[in-house]
């Protein structure tokens, strides 16, 4: 059977709660091996029941999804997933948040954090995700001390370590638990398990925040980021997955998968994205011909 919050809240869940079989013929799982999935998820259960009680930094992603189904799971109500609010996240995203919460039955809760107001954050250098992290940390301290909750995780995996992710400095510096990167479980098994416990995230694409969008060196500004997610909204109604609109001054640079391009480059799918885009306050609009990259723009520390 599957294993569900809603059917094991709190208990003493195992290994032999998940299926020994797990479908594995999606591009998102198939690299993953299900026996040695099953035994790291069973080691981060192991890790979870050792703790009084948790905050989960939850975004809605896979990571922190699973990650907080996996506490709720083991802990119960000692497990509380925390989302912040700002204007560099998305309504999509809180939309997807709210949506796994209905479904999951977990312990959520929404916070504001200010980034907004630290004057590095605003001024997007290369450390913009520490200043970030560091608030968010710090927003989750408050209410970790007001709540007597023991400990703070976030849902870094064992492949995010081969990254560029200024924010693990400032989770290392605010002691914050890394349970799926503890039981080096990578993103492949995390969507494999995820499948097996049928959390509708399992197969979500990559998301992150919208000022992930704004080149290094461009100030992120409320107004930029509620226009770029305008944009992505368009995106998002002509059907497209998985991609990205990077703002260059009044230039939008759309990346979009490989596998989707072809229906972009369509004359009547491209005019509609061009009429969005421009209607949410670009004036020229672009498709970058490489597709979408992961941190396209980290390209730009480099130079």
């Amino acid at each position: 059977m599957n294993v569900t919050p809603n059917n094991l809240p709190g208990a003493d869940a195992s290994v032999a709660n998940v299926p020994a079989e797990v479908p594995a013929n999606d591009a998102h799982v198939a690299s993953a091996d299900a026996a040695s999935a099953i035994a790291k998820q069973d080691r981060l259960f192991a890790a979870l029941r050792s703790l009084d009680s948790l905050l989960i930094a939850f975004s809605g992603g896979a990571d922190s999804a699973y990650l907080a189904w996996a506490a709720h799971t083991v802990l119960g109500d000692k497990a509380l997933a925390v989302t912040a609010l700002s204007a560099s996240y998305s309504g999509h995203d809180r939309e997807q948040a709210l949506a796994f919460v209905a479904v999951t039955g977990i312990g959520h809760e929404f916070i504001e954090t200010r980034e907004f107001d630290n004057p590095l954050y605003v001024a997007n250098q290369g450390d913009r995700c520490y200043h970030c992290k560091d608030e968010l940390f710090d927003r989750m301290e408050n209410l970790r001390a007001a709540r007597g909750f023991a400990s703070i995780a976030y849902g870094i995996n064992a492949d995010d370590t081969h990254d560029f992710r200024p924010g693990h400095r400032a989770a290392h510096e605010h002691a914050i638990l890394a349970p799926l990167l503890d039981a080096q479980l990578t993103k492949a098994e995390i969507r494999l398990l995820s499948n097996a416990a049928a959390l509708p995230t399992w197969d979500r694409p990559a998301s992150a925040c919208l000022s992930s969008r704004v080149p290094y060196g461009t100030a992120v500004t409320p107004e930029l980021l509620a226009q770029i997610d305008r944009s992505e909204s368009v995106l998002r109604g002509c059907g497209f997955r998985q991609f990205r609109v990077r703002a260059h001054g009044n230039l939008a640079r759309i990346e979009i998968a490989r596998e989707e391009l072809p229906r972009a480059l369509d004359p009547a799918t491209s005019a509609q994205i061009s009429a969005g885009l421009k209607a949410a306050g670009f004036t020229f609009v672009t498709l970058d011909l490489e597709g979408y990259r992961s941190g396209s723009l980290n390209i730009l520390l480099k130079a």
